[in-house]
């Protein structure tokens, strides 16, 4: 994920925290590029009949809502769980602000892929890593020390930003 510095927050977010089925996989990298701490089914192993029943404690144990596209889950899961009923992510971010627990934005506080909160990156980091611009002043670099993966403002982060503006509404 790629992002102006423009829309990087100052501060951490300390709003809801979310735990998501495995049916919303989207919706997860789209949680945490808006930089709500979202931890998905998918880090469970596979295959455990009992998955469902373990989503609903971990959802209590953490403080977490349960976002889920499986109705007697979230009848389960009463008022610590919700169900998703699009399969668009854009209409399932735009359930999310209209619920009022979260609000349109793009941060770079989150990695996409396994949660964790990203620093600002070092120099050493951005000159190791193979995938970077050539060309990197004037951007700002992000990395996530478990992935060991960077990030920066660039075309990808630009049109998530400008999706977000132009589809979802405050």
């Amino acid at each position: 994920m790629r992002r102006s510095r423009s829309c990087v927050m100052s501060h951490k977010p300390t709003e809801q925290k979310f735990i998501t089925d495995r049916m919303l996989g989207t919706l997860t990298r789209y949680l945490r590029f808006m930089g709500y701490d979202t931890t998905s089914a998918n880090g469970l192993a596979e295959g455990d009949p009992r998955e469902d029943t373990r989503l609903l404690a971990l959802a209590k144990e953490q403080h977490r809502l349960l976002l889920t596209k499986d109705a007697e889950l979230a009848r389960r899961g009463d008022a610590s769980a919700l169900l998703i009923r699009s399969d668009n992510v854009m209409e399932q971010v735009q359930q999310l602000i209209d619920q009022h627990l979260v609000v349109r934005r793009i941060t770079m506080s989150r990695c996409s892929l396994c949660n964790s909160e990203l620093r600002e990156a070092n120099t050493c980091e951005i000159e190791r890593c193979e995938y970077a611009p050539k060309d990197w002043r004037n951007l700002t670099f992000y990395w996530c020390r478990h992935c060991k993966r960077l990030y920066w403002n660039g075309s990808h982060g630009r049109q998530l930003e400008q999706r977000v503006e132009r589809e979802l509404r405050e």
